[in-house]
């Protein structure tokens, strides 16, 4: 099965500590592909940049060649 999974800064957490840990948990093969944006939240007296992080996942090994139905 392919699954998504988001990450996005929170407070001092951020999306690519967040998708570190979350990959270190996948075999390679499982990962299709990853997906990065950023942007800007404008607050009162400052800007933030905010990252989001997308990754594309199989939850179960499938063959290569194999289609999942």
């Amino acid at each position: 099965m392919i699954q998504v999974r988001e990450f996005v800064d929170v407070g001092s957490v951020t999306a690519e500590q967040k998708a570190n840990e979350f990959l270190a948990t996948l075999q390679e093969e499982q990962v299709i592909e990853i997906k990065y944006s950023a942007g800007y939240r404008p607050n009162r007296e400052i800007s933030e940049q905010r990252s989001c992080i997308l990754v594309i996942y199989r939850t179960a090994s499938v063959p290569a060649g194999k289609h999942e139905p």
